[in-house]
């Protein structure tokens, strides 16, 4: 479960918020005022977080090379790099 946090808060009590995060996982959220700006997580959440980014963008890659796959198929491999030349050439 998540935690909220100001970063006055924060700064007295930093290291056993650090400490909260990294072994017990916890994400804290951090306020300036009463606005959320920024999330305190284990590099490990960390990490899944940026994997999970990773495997969505290259489904999106997949998606549109599958969408490109559909939108050519009338078109023969020739009819394909003869648009591709006459492009490079403009």
């Amino acid at each position: 479960m998540q935690k909220i946090i100001g970063v006055t808060e924060l700064q007295r009590r930093f290291r056993s918020v650090f400490d909260e995060v990294v072994r017990k996982r916890t994400p804290f959220v951090l306020t300036r005022g009463s606005r959320p700006e920024a999330v305190l997580i284990s590099y490990q959440d960390y990490l899944r977080f940026q994997e999970l980014q990773e495997s969505e963008v290259l489904a999106r890659f997949d998606q549109v090379w599958d969408h490109l796959a559909d939108v050519n198929d009338g078109y023969s491999d020739e009819e394909i790099a003869a648009d591709i030349k006459a492009a490079r050439r403009e």
